[in-house]
């Protein structure tokens, strides 16, 4: 009996501690299934919310740049022509040299004008011989006219032979001034300071004088000037004084300040755009004429709102921005654009500029939608 009663005790302890086994691993499953149970659903709440970066409107503000395309001219440019005949005798500077301004450029050789000089030298003489003896003819007629030997009208007509020889004398001696004139055209000179970017004439060329064929081209490298279209929308922004900013590609590094030194004050109504001229300086001659040149104008701040140009969405129903309130929801708002400054745009109407507004929308946004607005990474 005692043997069978042990028994019958340990099988009862042996079933009470299996029972606590049991106990405690269903206990650890249920708390296992309900804590994953928590995280998955944590998990999926938190993968269902969508994020999105907003931006709000600027109103006014420093304004924008507006960078339009140019070509660098010398501030003058002149093609070097000859007014005289002839044969060129000789050159005295090539492409690339610096001259001052009357500094000789080519010299004309025309025995021509200078027989002609040497007749028209001739005929002044010859004319003002005559002219002497008409005054002394007339003073003897008006001695002889006193004691009544020579009648009035050959005193007349001996007087007007003077006044004759007077203006045949003045006639000769314009034209042998003209021929001078003429004579000094057979020295070319620089009208201006500068460079010499072209030469079309060598030793023993003929020259005509009165063909448009340039004997140089001479421009003046400092300072330069920049001409740039500027669309019709941002004309009335551009002012003379304004400073602008400058740069060219094969000058990597270095920005150059101009200035607006006038504007065409009027709409090319072929291009809808407005010629502005911009003045630069290049001391160092670190600038060529002709090369191409980006030109950054300044524009004034506005009055209206700017928005970020990754703001709009362009959909079926127009142009529209995407607005989160407080509460998170999202709602599309119809905008009506003005100038583009690149990275942001104005709107002319649909937004007050107190909105804030998703960047980079994506095309499953939609009405209605609730985000969550992501904390600006700082560095």
């Amino acid at each position: 009996m005692q043997e069978k009663a042990k028994v019958l005790r340990r099988a009862r302890i042996v079933t009470i501690v299996v029972l606590l086994v049991l106990a405690v691993g269903g206990a650890r499953t249920l708390w296992s299934r309900s804590s994953n149970a928590r995280a998955l659903e944590a998990t999926t709440s938190e993968q269902a919310k969508v994020y999105v970066r907003v931006a709000t409107p600027t109103v006014g503000g420093a304004g924008n740049t507006l960078e339009l395309p140019g070509t660098l001219q010398g501030r003058m440019q002149a093609p070097i022509a000859a007014r005289a005949n002839g044969y060129v005798k000789r050159w005295t500077k090539d492409i690339g040299a610096r001259v001052e301004k009357g500094e000789l450029l080519a010299e004309i050789e025309n025995p021509e004008i200078d027989q002609q000089i040497s007749q028209a030298i001739a005929t002044r003489d010859q004319t003002a011989a005559s002219l002497a003896l008409s005054k002394r003819t007339v003073e003897r007629s008006e001695q002889l006219r006193k004691s009544g030997m020579v009648a009035q009208q050959l005193l007349d007509e001996h007087r007007n032979a003077v006044a004759v020889a007077q203006a045949n004398l003045a006639a000769a001696e314009a034209n042998l001034a003209r021929l001078k004139e003429q004579q000094a055209y057979k020295r070319v000179l620089a009208p201006f300071a500068g460079i010499v970017t072209k030469r079309n004439v060598d030793v023993g060329d003929l020259i005509d004088g009165g063909a448009a064929r340039p004997l140089f081209i001479l421009s003046q490298t400092d300072p330069l000037r920049v001409y740039v279209d500027v669309p019709q929308s941002y004309a009335s922004l551009v002012k003379p004084g304004q400073k602008v900013s400058i740069s060219q590609n094969e000058v990597r590094g270095r920005t150059f300040e101009g200035e607006v030194a006038r504007t065409a004050g009027a709409i090319d109504p072929a291009s809808r755009t407005m010629q502005v001229e911009v003045t630069l300086p290049n001391k160092d001659g670190a600038l060529l004429p002709g090369a191409y040149v980006q030109v950054a104008l300044p524009l004034a701040a506005g009055e209206r709102v700017a928005i970020p140009t990754n703001a709009l969405m362009f959909r079926s129903e127009g142009l529209r921005v995407a607005a989160v309130d407080g509460a998170g929801k999202v709602s599309f708002l119809p905008v009506k654009l003005g100038r583009n400054f690149g990275q942001s745009v104005e709107v002319v109407e649909g937004v007050s500029g107190r909105e804030r507004l998703v960047l980079n929308p994506s095309d499953s946004l939609a009405e209605g939608d609730v985000v969550t607005v992501a904390a600006e990474k700082r560095p």
